[in-house]
Protein backbone atom coordinates (compact mmCIF):
# COMPACT_ATOMS: atom_id res chain seq x y z
CA UNK A 1 0.00 0.00 0.00
CA UNK A 2 2.08 2.82 -1.74
CA UNK A 3 0.12 5.64 -1.58
CA UNK A 4 -3.73 6.80 -0.37
CA UNK A 5 -6.10 5.05 -2.54
CA UNK A 6 -8.62 7.37 -4.23
CA UNK A 7 -11.95 7.28 -2.54
CA UNK A 8 -14.25 4.36 -2.93
CA UNK A 9 -16.64 2.34 -1.19
CA UNK A 10 -16.18 0.34 2.13
CA UNK A 11 -17.52 -2.03 3.73
CA UNK A 12 -20.00 -0.97 6.19
CA UNK A 13 -20.29 -1.21 10.27
CA UNK A 14 -23.06 -0.02 11.32
CA UNK A 15 -23.44 -1.68 14.63
CA UNK A 16 -19.45 -1.73 15.92
CA UNK A 17 -20.03 -4.99 17.83
CA UNK A 18 -18.48 -7.93 17.49
CA UNK A 19 -20.48 -11.19 17.51
CA UNK A 20 -19.48 -11.87 21.36
CA UNK A 21 -21.16 -8.54 21.74
CA UNK A 22 -18.14 -6.55 22.36
CA UNK A 23 -17.39 -3.02 21.15
CA UNK A 24 -15.00 -3.13 17.54
CA UNK A 25 -12.42 -0.09 17.99
CA UNK A 26 -9.10 0.44 15.40
CA UNK A 27 -6.38 2.61 16.71
CA UNK A 28 -4.31 5.42 15.65
CA UNK A 29 -0.81 6.02 17.25
CA UNK A 30 0.73 8.73 16.71
CA UNK A 31 4.64 9.36 16.75
CA UNK A 32 6.41 11.68 18.77
CA UNK A 33 9.50 9.86 20.33
CA UNK A 34 9.47 9.73 23.73
CA UNK A 35 6.23 11.17 24.32
CA UNK A 36 5.02 7.66 23.00
CA UNK A 37 5.00 6.91 26.61
CA UNK A 38 1.46 8.72 27.53
CA UNK A 39 0.09 6.40 24.22
CA UNK A 40 1.58 3.19 27.03
CA UNK A 41 -0.19 4.53 29.43
CA UNK A 42 -3.47 4.93 27.67
CA UNK A 43 -3.26 1.68 26.57
CA UNK A 44 -2.37 0.03 29.74
CA UNK A 45 -5.71 1.31 30.72
CA UNK A 46 -7.94 0.71 27.55
CA UNK A 47 -6.59 -3.03 27.90
CA UNK A 48 -8.74 -3.48 31.22
CA UNK A 49 -11.79 -3.15 29.08
CA UNK A 50 -12.95 -6.48 28.52
CA UNK A 51 -15.90 -5.21 26.45
CA UNK A 52 -13.04 -3.64 23.93
CA UNK A 53 -12.19 -5.66 20.91
CA UNK A 54 -9.40 -4.12 18.91
CA UNK A 55 -9.45 -4.43 15.31
CA UNK A 56 -6.79 -2.92 13.66
CA UNK A 57 -3.84 -0.93 14.41
CA UNK A 58 -1.93 1.87 12.49
CA UNK A 59 0.88 3.48 13.59
CA UNK A 60 3.72 5.87 13.04
CA UNK A 61 7.41 6.47 14.74
CA UNK A 62 6.99 5.74 18.23
CA UNK A 63 3.70 5.33 17.25
CA UNK A 64 4.46 2.10 15.27
CA UNK A 65 6.99 1.06 17.85
CA UNK A 66 3.95 0.95 20.48
CA UNK A 67 1.96 -0.68 17.43
CA UNK A 68 4.05 -3.71 16.64
CA UNK A 69 4.76 -4.24 20.54
CA UNK A 70 1.16 -4.45 21.67
CA UNK A 71 0.51 -6.33 18.50
CA UNK A 72 2.75 -8.91 18.83
CA UNK A 73 1.55 -9.03 22.92
CA UNK A 74 -2.09 -9.45 21.68
CA UNK A 75 -1.29 -12.07 19.54
CA UNK A 76 0.61 -14.23 22.04
CA UNK A 77 -1.37 -13.15 25.42
CA UNK A 78 -4.08 -11.56 24.83
CA UNK A 79 -4.53 -7.96 26.29
CA UNK A 80 -2.92 -9.48 29.59
CA UNK A 81 -0.37 -10.13 27.35
CA UNK A 82 0.27 -6.67 25.43
CA UNK A 83 0.01 -4.65 28.62
CA UNK A 84 3.30 -7.08 29.82
CA UNK A 85 5.31 -5.92 26.56
CA UNK A 86 4.22 -2.62 26.58
CA UNK A 87 5.64 -2.18 29.74
CA UNK A 88 8.53 -4.45 29.48
CA UNK A 89 9.33 -2.47 26.19
CA UNK A 90 8.80 0.86 28.00
CA UNK A 91 11.12 -0.03 31.07
CA UNK A 92 14.08 -1.40 28.99
CA UNK A 93 13.99 2.40 26.74
CA UNK A 94 14.06 4.11 29.98
CA UNK A 95 17.21 1.92 31.53
CA UNK A 96 18.90 2.24 28.32
CA UNK A 97 18.80 6.20 28.62
CA UNK A 98 20.36 6.36 32.59
CA UNK A 99 23.72 5.63 30.36
CA UNK A 100 22.66 7.81 27.72
CA UNK A 101 25.42 11.14 27.29
CA UNK A 102 22.02 12.47 26.02
CA UNK A 103 20.34 12.69 29.34
CA UNK A 104 18.40 15.52 30.80
CA UNK A 105 20.19 18.02 33.22
CA UNK A 106 19.73 18.43 36.71
CA UNK A 107 18.15 21.54 36.06
CA UNK A 108 16.03 20.29 33.50
CA UNK A 109 14.99 17.61 36.21
CA UNK A 110 14.22 20.51 38.74
CA UNK A 111 11.99 22.19 36.08
CA UNK A 112 10.44 19.24 35.89
CA UNK A 113 8.91 19.44 31.96
CA UNK A 114 11.14 16.80 30.49
CA UNK A 115 12.52 19.52 28.06
CA UNK A 116 16.56 19.03 27.48
CA UNK A 117 17.28 22.51 26.69
CA UNK A 118 20.28 22.89 29.32
CA UNK A 119 21.33 19.26 29.02
CA UNK A 120 25.00 19.21 28.29
CA UNK A 121 24.88 16.38 25.61
CA UNK A 122 21.53 17.52 23.80
CA UNK A 123 23.01 21.02 23.11
CA UNK A 124 26.32 19.32 22.19
CA UNK A 125 24.86 16.87 20.01
CA UNK A 126 22.32 19.65 18.69
CA UNK A 127 24.74 21.46 17.32
CA UNK A 128 27.17 18.99 15.76
CA UNK A 129 23.97 17.53 13.98
CA UNK A 130 23.58 20.67 12.75
CA UNK A 131 27.07 20.71 10.64
CA UNK A 132 27.21 17.18 10.37
CA UNK A 133 24.94 14.53 8.92
CA UNK A 134 24.30 10.62 10.36
CA UNK A 135 25.96 9.39 7.90
CA UNK A 136 29.30 11.63 9.23
CA UNK A 137 28.26 11.26 12.90
CA UNK A 138 26.99 7.74 13.18
CA UNK A 139 28.77 6.16 10.31
CA UNK A 140 28.14 2.36 11.47
CA UNK A 141 24.55 3.63 11.41
CA UNK A 142 24.36 2.35 15.52
CA UNK A 143 20.51 2.56 17.10
CA UNK A 144 19.57 1.28 20.50
CA UNK A 145 16.14 1.00 19.43
CA UNK A 146 16.14 -1.67 17.40
CA UNK A 147 18.28 -3.90 19.63
CA UNK A 148 15.49 -3.14 22.14
CA UNK A 149 12.84 -4.31 19.78
CA UNK A 150 14.50 -7.28 18.79
CA UNK A 151 14.48 -8.67 22.52
CA UNK A 152 11.13 -7.79 22.87
CA UNK A 153 9.23 -8.57 19.89
CA UNK A 154 9.78 -11.90 17.58
CA UNK A 155 9.00 -9.99 14.14
CA UNK A 156 9.05 -13.30 12.51
CA UNK A 157 5.98 -14.52 15.23
CA UNK A 158 4.70 -10.91 14.14
CA UNK A 159 4.53 -11.60 10.49
CA UNK A 160 3.20 -14.77 10.67
CA UNK A 161 0.48 -13.43 12.62
CA UNK A 162 -0.08 -10.21 10.43
CA UNK A 163 -0.25 -12.76 6.85
CA UNK A 164 -2.38 -15.24 8.52
CA UNK A 165 -5.02 -12.25 9.25
CA UNK A 166 -4.62 -12.54 13.17
CA UNK A 167 -3.70 -9.39 13.79
CA UNK A 168 -4.40 -5.96 11.22
CA UNK A 169 -1.22 -3.66 11.14
CA UNK A 170 -0.24 -1.00 9.39
CA UNK A 171 2.84 0.82 9.98
CA UNK A 172 3.91 3.87 8.25
CA UNK A 173 7.12 5.39 6.93
CA UNK A 174 7.76 8.02 4.20
CA UNK A 175 10.21 7.53 0.97
CA UNK A 176 12.61 9.97 0.96
CA UNK A 177 13.30 10.30 -2.97
CA UNK A 178 9.74 10.63 -4.03
CA UNK A 179 7.96 11.90 -0.68
CA UNK A 180 5.42 9.09 -0.62
CA UNK A 181 3.53 7.49 2.38
CA UNK A 182 4.51 3.81 2.46
CA UNK A 183 2.15 1.58 4.72
CA UNK A 184 3.89 -1.36 5.76
CA UNK A 185 1.41 -4.43 6.26
CA UNK A 186 1.43 -8.04 6.34
CA UNK A 187 4.30 -9.80 5.10
CA UNK A 188 6.36 -6.67 5.12
CA UNK A 189 5.89 -6.31 9.10
CA UNK A 190 9.21 -6.01 10.50
CA UNK A 191 11.91 -4.97 12.47
CA UNK A 192 13.46 -2.79 9.26
CA UNK A 193 9.47 -1.27 8.97
CA UNK A 194 9.72 -0.29 12.25
CA UNK A 195 13.07 1.43 11.95
CA UNK A 196 11.58 2.94 8.82
CA UNK A 197 8.90 4.53 10.42
CA UNK A 198 10.79 5.92 13.25
CA UNK A 199 14.06 7.29 11.79
CA UNK A 200 14.32 10.37 12.02
CA UNK A 201 17.16 11.71 9.42
CA UNK A 202 18.74 14.28 11.20
CA UNK A 203 19.72 11.21 13.86
CA UNK A 204 19.98 8.30 11.94
CA UNK A 205 20.48 7.32 7.95
CA UNK A 206 17.31 6.46 6.24
CA UNK A 207 16.28 3.00 5.97
CA UNK A 208 16.79 0.67 3.04
CA UNK A 209 13.97 -1.92 2.34
CA UNK A 210 13.91 -3.11 -1.35
CA UNK A 211 15.90 -0.74 -2.89
CA UNK A 212 13.80 2.06 -1.48
CA UNK A 213 14.63 4.34 1.03
CA UNK A 214 12.39 5.45 4.27
CA UNK A 215 12.56 8.17 6.66
CA UNK A 216 9.98 8.90 9.24
CA UNK A 217 6.74 8.44 8.84
CA UNK A 218 5.32 11.33 10.91
CA UNK A 219 6.23 13.82 7.87
CA UNK A 220 3.29 11.82 5.32
CA UNK A 221 0.88 10.44 7.79
CA UNK A 222 0.83 10.57 11.47
CA UNK A 223 -0.72 8.03 11.94
CA UNK A 224 -2.70 7.31 8.41
CA UNK A 225 -5.93 6.72 8.85
CA UNK A 226 -7.47 5.85 5.31
CA UNK A 227 -5.64 1.85 5.85
CA UNK A 228 -8.00 1.63 8.39
CA UNK A 229 -10.63 2.50 6.38
CA UNK A 230 -9.87 0.31 3.95
CA UNK A 231 -8.36 -2.38 5.67
CA UNK A 232 -10.59 -3.47 8.29
CA UNK A 233 -14.48 -3.67 8.48
CA UNK A 234 -14.69 -1.56 11.47
CA UNK A 235 -16.13 2.02 11.55
CA UNK A 236 -14.40 3.23 14.75
CA UNK A 237 -10.96 4.93 15.23
CA UNK A 238 -9.07 5.80 18.32
CA UNK A 239 -6.43 8.13 17.76
CA UNK A 240 -3.86 8.95 20.25
CA UNK A 241 -2.54 12.32 19.95
CA UNK A 242 0.48 13.32 21.47
CA UNK A 243 1.13 16.33 18.86
CA UNK A 244 -0.54 18.98 20.39
CA UNK A 245 -2.45 21.15 17.93
CA UNK A 246 -3.37 24.17 19.75
CA UNK A 247 -0.08 26.16 21.19
CA UNK A 248 -0.69 29.66 22.53
CA UNK A 249 1.32 32.13 21.78
CA UNK A 250 3.60 33.22 18.59
CA UNK A 251 6.94 31.83 19.25
CA UNK A 252 9.52 34.64 19.15
CA UNK A 253 13.01 32.45 19.99
CA UNK A 254 15.28 30.34 17.33
CA UNK A 255 14.65 26.98 19.30
CA UNK A 256 10.46 27.90 19.67
CA UNK A 257 10.01 28.66 16.31
CA UNK A 258 11.93 25.43 15.15
CA UNK A 259 9.94 23.27 17.57
CA UNK A 260 6.71 24.98 16.22
CA UNK A 261 7.70 24.28 12.95
CA UNK A 262 8.28 20.69 13.88
CA UNK A 263 4.74 20.14 15.57
CA UNK A 264 2.93 21.59 12.66
CA UNK A 265 4.88 19.31 10.31
CA UNK A 266 3.65 16.44 12.62
CA UNK A 267 -0.05 17.36 12.50
CA UNK A 268 -0.58 18.32 9.22
CA UNK A 269 -1.27 14.81 7.36
CA UNK A 270 -3.50 14.24 9.98
CA UNK A 271 -5.22 17.31 9.64
CA UNK A 272 -5.66 16.97 5.98
CA UNK A 273 -7.24 13.50 6.58
CA UNK A 274 -9.48 14.49 9.23
CA UNK A 275 -10.80 17.57 7.04
CA UNK A 276 -11.57 14.54 3.86
CA UNK A 277 -13.42 12.65 6.47
CA UNK A 278 -15.49 15.04 7.83
CA UNK A 279 -16.21 16.06 3.93
CA UNK A 280 -17.36 12.34 2.94
CA UNK A 281 -19.36 12.02 6.50
CA UNK A 282 -21.34 14.99 6.06
CA UNK A 283 -22.12 13.84 2.40
CA UNK A 284 -23.03 10.62 4.32
CA UNK A 285 -25.34 11.98 6.43
CA UNK A 286 -27.21 14.08 3.50
CA UNK A 287 -27.55 10.97 1.47
CA UNK A 288 -25.60 12.22 -1.28
CA UNK A 289 -23.59 9.47 -0.80
CA UNK A 290 -25.24 5.41 -0.06
CA UNK A 291 -24.86 4.80 3.58
CA UNK A 292 -24.86 1.23 2.68
CA UNK A 293 -21.93 1.53 0.44
CA UNK A 294 -19.70 4.02 2.18
CA UNK A 295 -17.73 3.68 5.04
CA UNK A 296 -19.12 6.34 7.90
CA UNK A 297 -16.25 6.63 10.72
CA UNK A 298 -16.88 7.29 14.00
CA UNK A 299 -14.27 9.14 15.54
CA UNK A 300 -12.57 9.16 19.18
CA UNK A 301 -9.73 11.10 20.64
CA UNK A 302 -7.51 10.79 23.56
CA UNK A 303 -4.90 13.87 24.15
CA UNK A 304 -3.26 15.61 27.08
CA UNK A 305 -2.79 18.65 24.57
CA UNK A 306 -2.60 20.90 27.95
CA UNK A 307 0.23 19.66 29.41
CA UNK A 308 2.02 18.11 26.00
CA UNK A 309 1.86 21.86 24.87
CA UNK A 310 4.30 22.59 27.63
CA UNK A 311 7.11 20.72 26.31
CA UNK A 312 9.64 21.67 23.94
CA UNK A 313 10.78 18.97 20.86
CA UNK A 314 13.98 17.99 23.24
CA UNK A 315 11.83 16.52 25.13
CA UNK A 316 10.79 14.29 22.86
CA UNK A 317 14.43 12.47 23.05
CA UNK A 318 14.30 12.65 26.93
CA UNK A 319 14.11 8.86 28.10
CA UNK A 320 14.47 9.41 31.95
CA UNK A 321 12.69 6.96 33.50
CA UNK A 322 10.98 9.16 35.96
CA UNK A 323 9.57 11.31 32.64
CA UNK A 324 8.43 8.28 31.00
CA UNK A 325 6.93 7.40 34.27
CA UNK A 326 4.84 10.75 34.45
CA UNK A 327 3.88 10.43 30.88
CA UNK A 328 2.44 7.21 31.37
CA UNK A 329 0.17 7.75 34.20
CA UNK A 330 -0.99 10.66 32.15
CA UNK A 331 -1.92 8.83 30.05
CA UNK A 332 -3.60 5.85 32.26
CA UNK A 333 -5.29 8.79 33.83
CA UNK A 334 -6.67 10.51 30.23
CA UNK A 335 -7.87 7.22 29.27
CA UNK A 336 -9.97 6.74 32.24
CA UNK A 337 -11.73 10.26 31.22
CA UNK A 338 -12.63 8.92 27.61
CA UNK A 339 -14.14 5.75 29.08
CA UNK A 340 -15.74 7.39 31.71
CA UNK A 341 -17.37 10.00 29.56
CA UNK A 342 -17.48 7.79 25.91
CA UNK A 343 -17.46 4.07 26.00
CA UNK A 344 -21.26 3.74 25.29
CA UNK A 345 -20.56 5.98 22.05
CA UNK A 346 -17.84 3.26 20.55
CA UNK A 347 -19.93 1.74 17.54
CA UNK A 348 -22.74 4.38 17.92
CA UNK A 349 -21.14 7.87 17.24
CA UNK A 350 -18.26 10.15 17.14
CA UNK A 351 -17.07 11.30 20.59
CA UNK A 352 -14.86 13.78 18.94
CA UNK A 353 -16.07 17.38 17.10
CA UNK A 354 -14.34 16.85 13.53
CA UNK A 355 -14.71 20.49 13.01
CA UNK A 356 -14.07 21.86 15.95
CA UNK A 357 -10.86 19.96 16.86
CA UNK A 358 -9.23 19.47 13.27
CA UNK A 359 -10.98 22.12 10.61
Amino acid sequence: MATPPAPAPAPANTTGQAANGKKRLNLGLQGGGSHGAFTWGVLDRLFEVDEIEIVGTSGTSAGAMNAAVMAYGLATGGKAGAKAKLGEFWQRIGSAARFSPLQPSLVDRWLGLGNMETSPGWLFYDNLSRLFSPYELNPANGNPLREVLEDVVDFDGLREKCRRRLVTLFLCATNVETGRIKVFEGDEIGIDAVMASACLPYLFQAVEIDGSHYWDGGFSGNPPIFPLIYGTDCADVLIVQINPINIEGVPKTARAILDRMNTLSFNSSLMREMRAIDFVSRLIDEEKLERDRYKRLNIHTIDAEDALRQLGVSSKINADPAFLAWLFELGRERCGRFLDAHLDKIGVESSTDLEATFL
